[in-house]
């Protein structure tokens, strides 16, 4: 079902917001509290995306459990960021785990990952994967449930679709397409984050210079905030705005 969060705010070590925390993502991949039914655990990948400067965002991505790769323990601990987006992943069954499978997806500026799962996947996204180009089928990262939902998004934004309405058009579509599908997405290009609350848990912790959203709270701070289920958060460092999905 997967773990994942996204910063904005002033730059921090990766290691401040992956690993330190009392509950920390890492913490989640092997111990998560909140799968809400989705499994155990998260050892299926992991992947990290932060915005070194005002160009494109780099990302490290693998497909083995976060703990067991000490490269990201090191990378963690000397890189600093204002704007980071990370996710660990537990796959459904039958999805293959491969680096590639492993949010978050990236475009230009984008970084993108997906919390949850699509039901009766694949037959039931063929409606939806056929409004894409036949190209976009062709150079997904992966042949996973996740993968489509960022080429839907992505098709979007192409499109000039405003960033919020891309997704919640595209949890809409799916959920129409699928329903019982548990559709938490977070979209990033470094200074806004879009997330949706669709079957499953998403909390925000923010202070006046910064936001984090994720799957459940790294801390025990009074200052995390659950989002109602149906749902829909636009952020930025000094901003939050949660409305319903219908309403983008």
């Amino acid at each position: 079902m997967c773990r994942h969060l996204a910063y904005l705010g002033p730059p921090v070590t990766l290691r401040e917001l992956l690993f330190d925390p009392p509950y920390s993502l890492v913490r989640q991949s092997w111990a998560p509290r909140d799968m809400r039914g989705g499994g155990t655990i998260n050892a299926d990948g992991f992947g990290v995306g932060w915005y070194p400067g005002d160009g494109e965002p780099v990302r490290y991505r693998r497909s083995q459990p976060i703990w067991s790769d000490p490269t990201i323990a090191q990378l963690a601990g000397v890189t600093s960021a204002g704007a980071v987006l990370a996710a660990v992943r537990s796959a459904t069954v039958g999805m293959a785990v491969l680096d590639g499978a492993a949010a978050p997806f990236a475009e230009g500026r984008w970084l993108f990952s997906h919390n949850g799962v699509v039901r009766g996947w694949p037959d039931s996204m063929v409606p939806l994967a056929a409004t894409l180009p036949v190209r976009d089928l062709l150079t997904l990262d992966a042949t996973t449930d996740s993968a489509l939902l960022w080429a839907l998004v992505r098709h979007r934004l192409r499109a000039g679709v405003k960033p919020a309405r891309a997704i919640a058009e595209t949890v809409t579509a799916a959920l129409g397409a699928a329903p019982g599908s548990r559709l938490n997405l977070l979209l990033t290009d470094g200074c806004t984050v879009v997330a949706s609350v669709a079957g499953h848990a998403l909390s925000v912790r923010a202070t006046p210079a910064s936001v984090l959203l994720a799957s459940e709270p790294h801390d025990d701070d009074p200052g995390w905030q659950p989002v109602p289920d149906g749902q829909l958060v636009e952020a930025t460092a000094t901003g939050v705005r949660v409305r319903a999905l219908a309403e983008a």
